[in-house]
Formats: C-alpha cells, sequence, structure tokens
C-alpha cells in the first residue's frame, strides 16, 4: 500500500482496515499496545456511561486546568474534526501532529487488523502518553468492559448515568449494561458512580474486585437553591458554589461526580475550592444544551436515546414561552426513536428532518413516521431535507424572531449545522 500522508488518508486507511465498524474485545488492542509500550506515569481517569460522559470530562479537564495541571483529554465522537477527540492543556491537537502517531501504530499492527476506533484511540492514547502532563482523561465509547480504551488501567473509573443504548451490543436492561459499564473498574483502584439510582450489577463487580467505590448519595452529596450549590464528600465540602457553565437539569449530577474523582484522587491531585469555583465557571462543551445567540434562539443538543432527550424537553421547558418551537433532527436507526421522541414531541410545532451521512442513519421516511406517531393528535408540519444544514436553513426561513429551533440528534446532526462555525441567526421572516 501507499504510504498515507495526510490526517484524511489516514482516516480513510483506518476505514478499510476491518470488515466491521465494530468488534468486541480487547485482545488486539491490547496486542499493539504492548507493542507500542503504551503507558501512562500520571493519573489516568476513565469515564463510562450512557449519558453525561462528555460533559463529565470537560468538566474534570477544566477544573484540572484551572488548578494549574497539564492536562490531556481523549473524547468522542466529534462533532467537526476529528483532532477534536484529543485536546492537550485545553487545546485541539493539530493534524501534524497527529501523524507519527499513525505512523507508530501502523508500524506496531504487524498486520493485526483493528477498526476504526480502535486504531484511532491507540493513536491518541499515544499522543497523550509522550505529551507532559499531570492528568488524563479518557471517555470511554459505547460500552467498557470490552471497548478499546479498557486497554489502559485507569486509577479512578468514573461512571455516569446508564440507560438503555446499543442494547444490540450491550444487554437488553440496565442491570446487563451496567456490568458492562463496571468493566472498567479495576481491583484495589478508586472509582465513582454519579447514576443517582445504579444498577445493582455495578455495586456487585465493585465489590468483588475491592474497588473503593464512591456513590452518589451515600459517599458523596450536593444541594442546593435557584442561586447556588454545595458539595460533601467523605472528608472535604465545597460550599456556596455558581452553577457550571454547561447549562441542563442533570449538569449538577455531573459535577457532583467530578468532584467525588478529584476527593479520589487528592492525594496527587489535590485541588482548590478557587480552581473548583473557576472551573466549573469556564468549562465549555459545544453541542451539550449550547444555545447560539441570535433571533430566533438556537439551541443545539446532541440528545439521541430517551434518557437524554428527556433532560433536553425539561430544559427546553424551563427556557419560557415562545410561540412555535422548530425541531431540525436526524438520528441513527438503531436508536429508540419512538422513546426518544415521545418526551419532546409535545413541544415541536415544526420538524425539519434530515439524512445523515452514514448507513446507519435513519432515512427521513422512517423518522417521518415515528414524528407523526409521536406527536398523535397534536397536528405538526413535517418537511424532509437531504443534510443538516438544508434543514437549519428551511427552519430559519419559516421561524419569527419570537420563535425556537433545537437541532438535536445524532452528532452528525449537530455537527452538520456547525460544519462552516455557528449558524449566522436573524430570523428572515416576520409575522
Amino acid at each position: 500500500m501507499t504510504t498515507p500522508r495526510t490526517l484524511d488518508e489516514w482516516l480513510a486507511h483506518c476505514e478499510a482496515l476491518h470488515p466491521k465498524g465494530i468488534d468486541m474485545t480487547l485482545e488486539r488492542v491490547a496486542a499493539v499496545r504492548d507493542r507500542l509500550g503504551l503507558r501512562f506515569g500520571v493519573p489516568v481517569v476513565s469515564v463510562a456511561g450512557t449519558n453525561g460522559k462528555g460533559s463529565s470530562c470537560a468538566m474534570l479537564e477544566s477544573v484540572a486546568l484551572a488548578a494549574g495541571y497539564r492536562v490531556g483529554l481523549y473524547s468522542k465522537p466529534h462533532l467537526v474534526h476529528f483532532e477534536e477527540r484529543c485536546r492537550i492543556n485545553g487545546e485541539m491537537i493539530s493534524a501534524q501532529a497527529l501523524l507519527p502517531h499513525f505512523e507508530a501504530v501502523e508500524a506496531a499492527r504487524q498486520g493485526t487488523t483493528l477498526t476504526y476506533f480502535e486504531f484511532t484511540t491507540l493513536v491518541i492514547m499515544r499522543a497523550l502518553a509522550e505529551a507532559p502532563l499531570d492528568l488524563v482523561i479518557l471517555e470511554v465509547g459505547l460500552g467498557g468492559r470490552l471497548d478499546a480504551v479498557n486497554a489502559i488501567d485507569a486509577d479512578c473509573a468514573l461512571i455516569t448515568s446508564i440507560a438503555l443504548d446499543h442494547t444490540d451490543f450491550l444487554g437488553l436492561d440496565r442491570e446487563s449494561i451496567g456490568r458492562e459499564k463496571a468493566g472498567i473498574l479495576r481491583a484495589g483502584s478508586a472509582a465513582v458512580i454519579s447514576d443517582p439510582q445504579p444498577p445493582q450489577s455495578v455495586l456487585d463487580v465493585a465489590a468483588a474486585l475491592g474497588v473503593d467505590l464512591r456513590v452518589a448519595g451515600r459517599d458523596f452529596m450536593h444541594s442546593g437553591d435557584r442561586q447556588q450549590w454545595q458539595w460533601k464528600g467523605r472528608g472535604r465540602a465545597f460550599h456556596g458554589l455558581a452553577y457550571p457553565a454547561l447549562r441542563g437539569a442533570n449538569q449538577l449530577l455531573n459535577a457532583a461526580g467530578v468532584l467525588a474523582v478529584f476527593e479520589a484522587l487528592q492525594e496527587r491531585l489535590p485541588i482548590s475550592a478557587q480552581a473548583v469555583r473557576q472551573g466549573l465557571a469556564v468549562v465549555d462543551l459545544p453541542g451539550r444544551f449550547q444555545i447560539v445567540p441570535g433571533q430566533p434562539v438556537l439551541v443545539l443538543d446532541v440528545a439521541h436515546n430517551p434518557q437524554s432527550v428527556a433532560a433536553l424537553a425539561l430544559n427546553l421547558d424551563q427556557m419560557g414561552f415562545y410561540p412555535r418551537t422548530f425541531a431540525v433532527f436526524g438520528a441513527m436507526q438503531d436508536k429508540d426513536l419512538a422513546g426518544a421522541l415521545a418526551h419532546i414531541a409535545p413541544l415541536v410545532d415544526c420538524w425539519q428532518l434530515t439524512a445523515l451521512p452514514t448507513p446507519r442513519a435513519a432515512d427521513t421516511a422512517t423518522l417521518r413516521a415515528v414524528v407523526q406517531s409521536a406527536a398523535g393528535s397534536k397536528p405538526v408540519q413535517v418537511q424532509e431535507h437531504a443534510d443538516p444544514a438544508a434543514a437549519l436553513a428551511a427552519a430559519l426561513e419559516a421561524a419569527d424572531p419570537a420563535d425556537r429551533i433545537v437541532v438535536f440528534g445524532s452528532f452528525y446532526t449537530v455537527g452538520g449545522v456547525l460544519k462552516n462555525g455557528l449558524p449566522r441567526l436573524g430570523a428572515s421572516h416576520v409575522g
């Protein structure tokens, strides 16, 4: 083969290597990891869960940076650019800086077939391992036990909320899914679960391994009013905290789990109350209940399963009154689309449905049927579009300045409206 020279060429090479997009095993990744000599000499936090992983990773990164630590973050998927998946000291890595790591993984592969996700995970983990860092944060993919990230032993594991998603791979109930997520736990290490109602399977795995497990509501708790909130752990407490800059009903649950992680690591990574305040005040995560300034109001959210769409609907409901709400929506066909849309359908008047550039995506005719079923007797308008940008353009054309547009669903949907930067708002139509 001709050796790839650019990031795009390497990514195309990765996509062609393995016949399956997902291959649930760690053996191949572990073998290449060992040939690379891949290991970390600083604390590693692995973050698994159904919802809240991205927000929790962003808060971990922001608080640690505010405390003066050098931080590496692996998160996924990306919205627009692949390089978003690797951040060093708060900055996205450059495509050029990734190329030597692609070459190293290719050389260490020695014919081993790796999926796109496995190959690129090893690339980014090698980039982080070679950077001068004080903390590494690794976001786990769809599972836990057999996820490529789990080839690295974490010093502290964080498990966020657990709900039904990826049931083809992980199981049909929360107990089965919890058991898969608990695969990131390590004997004798620390772990935090921020789900307020954790599956018993997670607690059982932790007990069997002798994990130092910190459970929300037992080992740490939070409370608050409309102005501020408090957190209390085993040995520390933070009072008078401002709410995290990330909007949404579940962000305090995520923030509470993040502070429990820092308490678990306090001997190696002590943080001050000032770092907590500053880090939570400036944390930023595109595509998570992101409100774009302008008129009409535009909300971007990668909610795509029943739990996350329910949270999005609650957040929308708390925003106040808008004459009409337009939805730009596209999602994968393997999601519980009916379960997700049941939560938000009562709030939406006009649907702009979009096709997405992946074979896994549900086609717009399928989406239309689900939307009409979810709407029930409520009259709604439905249009179909070839891509997210066209769907948003149609919503902007039809909306009045006082209306609201919510773009949600797959990362491809939100990424599709962000690929040329934040949309410029200004309703074309005044009713």
